[in-house]
């Protein structure tokens, strides 16, 4: 959290506090259903939060803007950034509906106005975004196949419309049929040692 609070210093007291409860809500909920790997939940704010804020240091988002993150697992990265971005829409999709439970639980208990999450698979979604955001579910061809008709023209922000994707190691294989794709690294972000490989790839559609 400190970290979060360092990187993020115009958070309010209201963010500070859902992000907060984050640690409390996610223990609670993998005791029961296994949504985040058990050797990850001691490190939830660095490899789940912070890792999911790394798209709002290339990226952020517009008041109005709206956002569909699919194969969001237990709401990553749609939910730190929901909390980040409280005037921004998000549309959290996973194919597994226990893990939307947990994304709709935990959304409640925060109180986001700003989440919808839907046990459906990407190629039926019929609305189209300003941004797809996801956390390396796939390779980006098949990644690239379900959503690319699903992006909205007009843009309003700095980047072209399109997807924004965490991903680590090396890319150059995967992304070798996409020129237009650009690579940003989060290590020139944060400093902790699980970033040095961790990337955000930015592909407009």
């Amino acid at each position: 959290m400190e970290e979060i609070i360092k990187q993020f210093p115009n958070l309010t007291p209201v963010q500070i506090k859902q992000l907060q409860q984050l640690e409390h809500l996610y223990q609670d909920w993998n005791s029961k259903i296994n949504v985040i790997s058990r050797k990850d939940i001691d490190q939830l704010y660095t490899k789940h939060v912070l890792h999911s804020l790394g798209i709002a240091k290339i990226q952020p988002f517009a008041h109005g803007a709206s956002v569909l993150d699919v194969g969001t697992g237990g709401g990553f990265p749609g939910i730190p950034l929901a909390i980040l971005f409280p005037e921004t829409r998000f549309y959290l999709i996973d194919v597994i509906g226990k893990k939307i439970n947990v994304v709709k639980a935990v959304s409640e208990a925060l109180g986001l106005q700003n989440v919808k999450a839907e046990q459906i698979r990407a190629e039926l979604v019929k609305e189209n975004f300003d941004f797809i955001v996801s956390r390396a579910v796939t390779n980006m061809p098949d990644f690239v196949s379900w959503v690319q008709n699903k992006i909205k023209k007009q843009a309003k922000h700095h980047l072209s419309n399109g997807i924004l994707y965490l991903k680590g190691g090396d890319l150059s294989q995967e992304l070798a049929p996409f020129p237009k794709a650009t690579l940003f690294e989060l290590s020139h972000h944060f400093s902790d040692p699980f970033f040095e490989t961790k990337k955000v790839v930015h592909l407009p559609l």
